[in-house]
C-alpha cells in the first residue's frame, strides 16, 4: 500500500486547485489514502473568511484518492504549528508519510518516486528523509542513478519515517549550547551558509518555521536527504498574492520532470557525490545569495518603474 499523502492548505485556493489537480493525475493517487488539513483564518481576519471557504470547497468536492480524510480547524495555528501536529498525528498509524503543501505541483511520478524511496531507504539510518524538489542542475558525467543525496531536508514535497520524525526537538532545546559552540556552527553551515541565522530566527520566533528545525535534526542526526536527478515538484506560490514576502526573482525556477519514468533506479550506497554536493552548497553561498539580492533589488526597481509607467512585471533574466 502506498504511503499516506499529507496535504496543508490555509487560504489559496487557486494554488491549491493547481496542486490537487497534479496529484489526481499521479500514477498511485487512486491507491493512496489523503489526509488534508486546512488551517483557520487568523483573529480579526475578516477578509481570510472567504478565502479559507474558498479552500474548503476545493476539496470538498475532491476526488481521485482512494479514501480523504479532512480536518478543517477553526481557528489558526500558523503553518509550522499546523503541519507539525499534522504530520504527528497520521504517523501516528502510518508508518511514513509523503508532505505537501498548497502551492506544490508535481509530476505524474511524484507519488512513484517517494514511495520507491521510503521503501528503499527505510533500513538505512543514514537517510534521514525524501526530498521532491531539486535545483536544475547537470547530470555529472557517468552519473546512472536517478537520485542523489545532500545533508539538507527538502520543503517541497517531501517524505519521511515515523522513526525519524520522533526524533525531532522542535523546541531546540539544545540551542543555547550549539549557537555558542563555533565549530557546530560552523559544520551546519556547510550545507548552506544561510542555516544558522535561519534556526535562530525560528528559535527567537522571528519565522514561523518548521523546516529549518528539521534540517537542524536531519545534521544532528547525521543524515542526508535524498533528491530526484530531475525535479519531480515545483513551488508556484512564491510570487502569489497570498504568500507571506513578495519574489520578483525567483531563483528557485527549475524544470519539472515530464519523462515520467515509473520505476527508478536507486543506488544501495548513501554516499554525496562530490558534483552534486558543490553545486548545492553554491546555491547556498554568501555570494550567490548576496547576487540574488542584487538582482531582487534591480527587479523590485524595474517593476516599480512599470508600475508607475503602467508596464506589467518584468521579465526575469
Amino acid at each position: 500500500m502506498p504511503a499516506p499523502i499529507v496535504l496543508f492548505a490555509y487560504k489559496r485556493a487557486s494554488e491549491l486547485q493547481r496542486t490537487v489537480t497534479a496529484l489526481q493525475a499521479n500514477y498511485l493517487a487512486d491507491q493512496s489514502e489523503l489526509y488534508v488539513f486546512v488551517d483557520g483564518p487568523r483573529p480579526g481576519r475578516a477578509d481570510e473568511l472567504a478565502k479559507v471557504d474558498a479552500v474548503r470547497a476545493v476539496l470538498d468536492n475532491l476526488t481521485g484518492f482512494r479514501r480523504i480524510h479532512r480536518l478543517y480547524r477553526e481557528q489558526n495555528m500558523g503553518c509550522a504549528n499546523s503541519i507539525i501536529a499534522g504530520v504527528t498525528a497520521v504517523l501516528q498509524t502510518h508508518p511514513s508519510v509523503i508532505v505537501l503543501e498548497d502551492d506544490i505541483v508535481t509530476s505524474r511520478n511524484f507519488l512513484d518516486y517517494m514511495n520507491q524511496c521510503l521503501e528503499r531507504y527505510a533500513d538505512t539510518p543514514t537517510v534521514f528523509s525524501i526530498g521532491g524538489y531539486t535545483f536544475p542542475f547537470p547530470r555529472p558525467q557517468g552519473y546512472e542513478s536517478d537520485v542523489y543525496f545532500f545533508g539538507r531536508t527538502c520543503a517541497w514535497g517531501w517524505g519521511i519515517w515515523a522513526d525519524r520524525w520522533e526524533q525531532v526537538d522542535w523546541a531546540l532545546r539544545d540551542f543555547d549550547t550549539f549557537i555558542t559552540d563555533e565549530s557546530a556552527c560552523k559544520a551546519f553551515n556547510a550545507n548552506g551558509q544561510d542555516r544558522v541565522r535561519m534556526l535562530k530566527r525560528a528559535y527567537t520566533k522571528e519565522i514561523d518555521a518548521w523546516d529549518i528545525r528539521l534540517c537542524y535534526s536531519e545534521f544532528k542526526w547525521g543524515g542526508v536527504t535524498v533528491y530526484p536527478t530531475i525535479s519531480k515538484t515545483i513551488n508556484i506560490g512564491i510570487d502569489s498574492v497570498d504568500s507571506t514576502t513578495e519574489v520578483v526573482y525567483n531563483r528557485y525556477k527549475t524544470v519539472l520532470d515530464n519523462s515520467l519514468p515509473r520505476r527508478l533506479q536507486l543506488p544501495a550506497d548513501v554516499s554525496v557525490n562530490p558534483a552534486y554536493a558543490r553545486r548545492f552548497r553554491r546555491k547556498f553561498s554568501v555570494p550567490v545569495r548576496m547576487w540574488n539580492k542584487l538582482k531582487t533589488f534591480l527587479l523590485a526597481s524595474r517593476l516599480a518603474i512599470g508600475k508607475r509607467a503602467g508596464v506589467g512585471k518584468p521579465v526575469e533574466q
